[in-house]
């Protein structure tokens, strides 16, 4: 098996230099507020005599402190479809929404199925200096399901790609995906799969229940995703390799990969915000904004998803961040595309799903948040312990300040959020990257300076 040598960060991404210091946090929202001294991109300190004078300080105000958020699964749209998201604008996002890295999918124009491509993506986002994106390559070439794309290649090139996806279309033929699984096993990177039989969902556009016969929309039944799951369980099980389910949608999908894990398959799955909190009585409106892929489905499928994220069967929250243009949406349901924004979004809902409504802690939400998606994805220097010497990646979380959700208001150059208008409880307070602030109170990348 080869082992690749991933770097934590990128060449032109140092961490940053001097002191910063958070005062009046509460590290996993526990016990009283105290400071944490930052120094040359790592924790130098926690507590209150930590002897710094000159360092810029950042005040909050009793803000919960967690390890910078990780998401596995967003479209960024560069290259290609700048019109509708880039590099800067969906890094910014990220940074309001408190992720210090995120993975970006290889459904471009061109496809990252070249190491050209993935560099081209990791080099400029490093510039950018926002948010650490990593480029996910492609399983076949061109997502065209009939050649394996160069595993080795892309993952011993500059950007170090560590997971293959053709999300947004299903490896269908099952002896493709066999030595995908046994290549990728080789290699010791990461499949994900979007799990659709595409030829159970021709003309689909919505979950094949009562709500889509009621509205005469072709229905998506649950058994598209459930059987992929169940085939590439069993490929994985047989060739070995690791596994990732791409957003997870059924009832069914979690008893399946509760049974693949009482095996001991290298199995991993995330579910969607949007899935965990929006069923298909949404579609009673007609509105495009709340088309995706997979779809919405019943809330017995909602409840079991959360349920799983709490028993550990899913893994963890990814967001599926995917940005549209308004023609794109403002349109008739069947035509409009797939997808919604999520970055912004993610950790409130999670956080008054399971935090302030459920019986979840700040722990947790470090964990499905940022620590399992960094585990999975073997990336180093994110998911890390709020402790003395580790990395500071860094989110602070505003558990005081409510919002209401305005899509025109968004970092991202998209607006097709499926929330506008709801008024969510919890706020991103600011973003550290590598000891650096990219996020503070909704400001991007601020000039510091002062700070009290």
């Amino acid at each position: 098996m080869t082992t690749h040598n991933y770097p934590e960060v990128g060449p032109l991404a140092p961490a940053a230099d001097g002191e910063l210091l958070l005062t009046n946090v509460r590290p996993y929202g526990e016990g009283e507020p105290t400071d944490v001294l930052i120094r040359d991109g790592e924790i130098a300190h926690i507590g209150a005599d930590h002897g710094a004078t000159d360092a810029t300080a950042v005040d909050g105000a009793g803000a919960v402190l967690l390890p910078g958020l990780v998401d596995m699964h967003v479209h960024l749209r560069e290259p290609g479809r700048e019109d509708t998201e880039t590099l800067a604008t969906g890094s910014a996002a990220a940074a309001r929404g408190g992720f210090t890295a995120v993975f970006t999918m290889a459904n471009t124009s061109p496809v990252t199925d070249d190491p050209s491509v993935a560099e081209s993506v990791w080099l400029k986002a490093q510039n950018l200096n926002t948010c650490d994106v990593h480029p996910v390559g492609s399983i076949t070439k061109g997502l065209n399901g009939k050649q394996l794309t160069e595993f080795g290649m892309l993952a011993d090139s500059q950007a170090k790609v560590r997971m293959f996806s053709d999300d947004g279309k299903c490896v269908d033929d099952p002896l493709l995906m066999r030595r995908a699984v046994e290549y990728a096993a080789g290699e010791d990177v990461l499949l994900a799969q979007h799990c659709e039989d595409s030829r159970l969902t021709h003309g689909s556009v919505a979950h094949e229940g009562p709500t889509s016969a009621r509205l005469g929309l072709t229905g998506w039944p649950r058994v598209a995703e459930e059987s992929i799951i169940a085939r590439d369980v069993i490929l994985t099980r047989d060739y070995g390799g690791r596994m990732h389910i791409c957003h997870a949608s059924t009832a069914g999908a979690v008893e399946l990969l509760r049974w693949a894990k009482e095996q001991g398959i290298a199995i991993t799955a995330e579910v969607t915000p949007h899935h965990l909190i929006l069923n298909d009585d949404k579609l009673e409106t007609f509105d495009g904004v709340f088309r995706v892929n997979p779809p919405l489905r019943e809330a017995s499928d909602s409840a079991a998803l959360r349920q799983a994220l709490i028993d550990g069967v899913i893994d963890c929250v990814a967001t599926d961040h995917a940005p549209h243009g308004s023609e794109e949406k403002c349109c008739e349901f069947d035509v409009a595309k797939p997808g919604m924004l999520g970055l912004e979004t993610s950790l409130p809902i999670i956080a008054s799903l399971f935090v302030l409504n459920g019986p979840c802690d700040w722990r947790w939400v470090a964990r499905v948040m940022s620590e399992r998606p960094a585990e999975i994805t073997k990336l180093p220097g994110h998911g890390r312990p709020i402790a003395v010497g580790e990395p500071a990646n860094l989110t602070l979380v505003d558990v005081d300040t409510s919002w209401t959700v305005d899509g025109e208001a968004l970092a991202s150059k998209s607006s097709n959020t499926p929330y506008q208008g709801m008024e969510l409880p919890v706020s991103i307070a600011g973003t550290i990257l590598r000891g650096r602030v990219t996020s503070l109170h909704g400001e991007v990348n601020p000039t510091l300076g002062g700070v009290q």
